[in-house]
């Protein structure tokens, strides 16, 4: 997990927050062990910004990989920030409910939860599919 946690670390100094000043890391895991990180992409029209969980797996597929086994986040924050409704659905849609989620502060605080604690009920593709 250390080099999750450094991945995550190091991402979150790129992150382009100049409006809340709020960075955030990100780094996931995939089967084969490698690793994808991103950070938060501040836009001035606020929608438009990207997430840092969204940034990691943005590099993740598009490197054609389609699955994560952990999950890091971290951020400036005086309590472990969790991902933010819309990123904990894109974490479930490539990581099973049992999937560790470690959030943390860069002060070295960290709450671990699995996808399925953070996303209960969440939204899948067997909801997708029609009546039989």
């Amino acid at each position: 997990m250390q080099e999750l946690k450094a991945a995550a670390l190091a991402v979150r100094e790129n992150a382009h927050a100049p409006y809340s000043n709020f960075q955030v890391g990100a780094a996931i895991r995939t089967p084969s062990g490698a690793i994808y990180a991103g950070c938060n992409v501040e836009n001035v029209a606020y929608p438009e910004g990207t997430c840092a969980e969204a940034g990691a797996i943005a590099a993740m597929v598009a490197d054609g990989v389609r699955e994560i086994t952990e999950v890091y986040v971290v951020a400036g924050s005086p309590m472990p920030v969790t991902p933010c409704g819309g990123c904990r659905q894109k974490l479930a849609e490539f990581g099973a409910g049992d999937v560790r989620v470690t959030m943390a502060t860069t002060g070295g605080l960290e709450q671990v939860m699995t996808l399925a604690e953070l996303l209960p009920g969440a939204f899948g593709a067997a909801h997708m599919e029609g009546d039989a």
